[in-house]
């Protein structure tokens, strides 16, 4: 049993490590948010700084919340090469 301990906190700093970084929204000044429901129930939530849009906060009616982001300040959200799914959606796992 004394073995797990040590295991046991490397796996716990492991999760920690791995979290994505918290709520993209927080490090954001000024932003003109504009708010909406969709007919699904889903929350959305758009944040702009100087007329760019910068991240998407969606809350879905059954779900976690996650985020889009534009990384690369250029007010479009980052994509994946070609025409894959918008990138990085990043759900917030844990929080305290």
């Amino acid at each position: 049993m004394p073995r797990l301990v040590p295991l046991l906190v490397l796996l716990l700093l492991a999760g920690c490590a791995s979290l994505p970084p918290d709520d993209p929204t927080l490090a954001l000044r000024d932003a003109d948010v504009v708010t909406r429901t969709m007919d699904n129930g889903d929350v959305v939530s758009e944040y702009r700084v100087a007329g760019l849009l910068r991240v998407v906060k969606i809350v879905p009616k059954a779900g976690l919340t996650y985020y889009l982001t534009d990384d690369d300040n250029d007010g479009r959200l980052d994509r994946r090469r070609g025409d894959g799914p918008v990138t990085p959606v990043q759900y917030r796992i844990f929080s305290w």
